[in-house]
């Protein structure tokens, strides 16, 4: 029974985790995590997300030492650190869960798969999600997907072999890590049991009013399950939510057969979770099966119809955007309540998008790459998938184009979430929140807010941007390579199903 090594990647946890069983069975294990450089050297990569991992980190650590065992850490690149490990103890195989990330997890395992071949070393790599490597079409994916979820969730090991090794490293420290400092001083917590915790309020309170406050920033941050960040650094196992919220449904439809009333909202809401868990994964299949939307539109008809250089006027607009200055509330409101707690809900983030793209006509791939050292929750299919499609350049989507006025007589109509994160609006009375450069210069003084001086003036006109970049679109939309593009697209990726993907 040679020595085994269990490479955690994005899957810090010891529930569900096969590759962590499986090795413990064939032998003596290295259990590893490795600080890699080029993560943290990424652009994609803030403080908040090593804050995080270290939490999750401590946990796992503290789990498997319950069970006999140390987590190993290291600083590098891959596959250095491997012939580190292997010149002190030879081990016989890599054990790990598939990592559908981005081209630098990409061309990373490239690598990983060329050192284990020069080395003798079998990989034995593991799926974790729905994702399917090497898909060649998405007929019949929903089905796959959840055969995948309905799969018999993989128990803990019990005590653990360690192998032996000098030095088993530290976590990396804040300073070490040259990230700098972060705003983020209200994001969420790491660690399987936090995760846990999120799930169960969600299934036993939370999640009741989750259809009907998932869009609104007043009630997202409770009716959402807000496991988004541990599915992205993998502390719990979307198969293990999918089946809890499975048995919570079906606990209460017999509470609803003996005449219990659980509320008209339980059941629909659960449903629609679990369909977001698909959308999940399907989101994520389109970069797994289109690397290159990491970087170009999914579309090619739509390469002319944004710079990615930014001039002088996009450079001034993308900055007021990033800091909440666009004198929009709803755009300023969420930018500055993302840039504080690492999360905002999916219909903010669709809005701030959309603004970036239709009114500032900004291109997708830099408001991208701030938004991903943003988002605690970042995950690069999801991530990337969105920016386009938010963006108008997939193809085969519908142009989204949020009205930032509209949104706030939707979702904030008593300006409780603008005057919690712009108290220079503190004052504007609610039926003015929406629009406050309307104010005449009176109410600007009765409000004690002064358009241009406390609260900027918006920086473009809604209206005239809003018929702007519809005519551009639709002027591209229109041609013949828009449509050959769309076809071939929706072939590929297009779900199959109006329910959800398949």
């Amino acid at each position: 029974m040679g020595t085994q090594l269990v490479w955690y990647k994005r899957d810090l946890r010891v529930h569900d985790h096969e590759p962590l069983l499986r090795a413990s069975q064939a032998g003596p294990c290295i259990f590893l995590y490795v600080y890699e450089t080029e993560i943290l050297e990424s652009r994609e990569y803030d403080l908040q997300h090593l804050r995080f991992v270290n939490q999750c980190l401590e946990e796992l650590a503290d789990n498997l030492k319950r069970r006999g065992a140390r987590l190993t850490l290291r600083r590098g690149r891959m596959p250095d650190v491997l012939d580190e490990l292997h010149n002190e103890v030879p081990f016989e195989s890599i054990w790990s869960h598939e990592e559908n990330g981005n081209r630098f997890t990409w061309d990373r395992d490239l690598r990983i798969a060329q050192w284990v071949k020069r080395n003798g070393v079998e990989w034995h790599e593991l799926t974790q999600t729905g994702v399917i490597r090497r898909l060649d079409n998405r007929d019949g994916w929903s089905r796959r997907w959840h055969r995948t979820m309905e799969r018999e969730i993989v128990p803990p090991p019990g005590a653990l072999d360690q192998a032996r090794l000098r030095n088993h490293g530290r976590r990396l420290g804040e300073r070490s890590s040259r990230l700098g400092s972060t705003e983020k001083t209200e994001t969420q917590a790491g660690g399987e049991q936090n995760a846990r915790k999120l799930l169960e309020s969600f299934l036993a309170f939370r999640g009741e009013g989750y259809t009907g406050g998932m869009s609104s920033p007043v009630t997202a941050y409770d009716a959402c399950s807000r496991l988004s960040p541990h599915f992205a650094h993998g502390t719990i196992s979307i198969r293990e939510v999918f089946q809890r919220s499975s048995r919570r449904t079906d606990e209460l439809k017999a509470l609803r057969r003996s005449g219990t009333d659980i509320g008209a909202e339980w059941l629909t809401s659960l449903s629609s979770f679990r369909s977001r868990l698909r959308w999940h994964c399907h989101f994520m299949q389109k970069l797994e099966d289109e690397p290159e939307m990491e970087f170009r539109n999914l579309s090619r008809a739509y390469d002319s119809l944004r710079p990615e250089a930014f001039d002088d006027n996009a450079a001034r607009c993308f900055e007021a955007w990033k800091h909440g200055r666009t004198g929009y509330p709803m755009i300023d409101a969420c930018m500055r309540s993302l840039r504080t707690t690492g999360w905002i809900n999916f219909r903010m983030r669709a809005m701030l998008v959309s603004f970036a793209a239709y009114h500032l006509w900004l291109h997708w791939r830099e408001p991208g790459l701030f938004l991903a050292r943003q988002f605690l929750d970042f995950e690069p299919g999801i991530h990337w998938s969105q920016m386009q499609m938010q963006s108008g350049t997939t193809g085969i989507n519908a142009n989204r184009i949020y009205s930032p006025i509209k949104q706030v007589t939707d979702q904030d109509p008593g300006g409780f979430f603008l005057r919690r994160w712009l108290p220079e609006l503190e004052g504007v009375p609610d039926k003015r929140l929406p629009e406050p450069w309307k104010m005449s210069r009176s109410e600007q003084d009765a409000a004690g807010c002064v358009l241009g001086q406390d609260y900027p003036l918006p920086i473009v006109d809604h209206q005239q941007a809003y018929s702007e970049a519809r005519s551009r679109m639709q002027s591209i939309k229109s041609s013949e390579q828009a449509r050959q593009d769309a076809q071939a697209i929706q072939a590929k990726h297009g779900s199959r199903s109006r329910r959800g993907p398949g």
